[in-house]
C-alpha cells in the first residue's frame, strides 16, 4: 500500500506521485482509490486500491534492479527482427504496458538498435521515445540523478554497443 506523497509505477505511464486517497461510491459500494499524478505529463489517474497490484501500480525500482536495466541495455546480443511493423508494434506495446521496467529496457534496447540500422517510421519513433522516457524518469527517479545524466549513460552504452557490432556478421536474426 502506498501512502500519500509516495512515488510509485503505473505501467505504461511511468513514475507517478500519490496525491491522494480518495473514496469514491460506486453503484452503491464505496471504494477507496488513489488518486496519482502522473510526472512526466501532469495526467491524472485514479485506481482502485484493492486493485492496484493488478493494475500494476509498483513501487520505483531499487539499487540492485538498476543494475539489472543496465545489464540488459548493455547485452550486445542483437536481435534483427523482420517481422512486420504492426506485429513489433504490438509486440513492444504489451511489454511497455506490462509494467515490468526489465520488458522496457528490451523494448528500448531493440529499438535503438534497429534505429542503428535503419530509419524508424513515425510509430517506431514514437514509441522509442516512451521506452525512453520510461526508463530515464524512473531510473532518474531511483539514482536520485538528473534525467540529462541517466540519458546520457544509456546513450553511451548504445554507442559502444553498435561501435562493438560493426562488422559482426554473427548477429541473431529473427522473423
Amino acid at each position: 500500500m502506498f501512502d500519500v506523497g509516495e512515488v510509485a509505477v503505473y505501467p505504461g505511464h511511468g513514475v507517478g506521485r500519490i496525491e491522494s486517497i480518495e473514496e469514491k461510491e460506486f453503484s452503491g459500494t464505496k471504494q477507496s482509490f488513489y488518486i496519482i499524478r502522473i510526472l512526466d505529463t501532469d495526467m491524472t489517474i485514479m485506481i482502485p486500491i484493492d486493485g492496484a497490484k493488478n493494475a500494476g501500480l509498483r513501487c520505483v525500482i531499487d539499487a540492485c534492479e538498476v543494475c539489472k536495466v543496465y545489464d540488459i541495455l548493455r547485452d550486445k546480443n542483437i536481435v534483427h527482427d523482420n517481422s512486420p511493423w504492426n506485429r513489433r508494434y504490438k509486440e513492444y506495446m504489451e511489454r511497455i504496458k506490462s509494467g515490468s521496467i526489465y520488458e522496457v529496457a528490451t523494448v528500448l534496447k531493440e529499438l535503438y538498435n534497429l534505429r542503428y540500422w535503419k530509419e524508424l517510421s513515425f510509430g517506431e519513433k514514437k514509441m522509442f521515445e516512451m521506452a525512453r522516457n520510461l526508463i530515464t524518469k524512473e531510473l532518474s527517479m531511483s539514482l536520485g540523478t538528473e534525467e540529462l545524466v541517466v540519458e546520457q549513460e544509456i546513450e553511451e552504452i548504445f554507442l559502444a554497443n553498435n561501435n562493438n557490432q560493426k562488422g559482426n556478421t554473427a548477429n541473431h536474426h529473427k522473423g
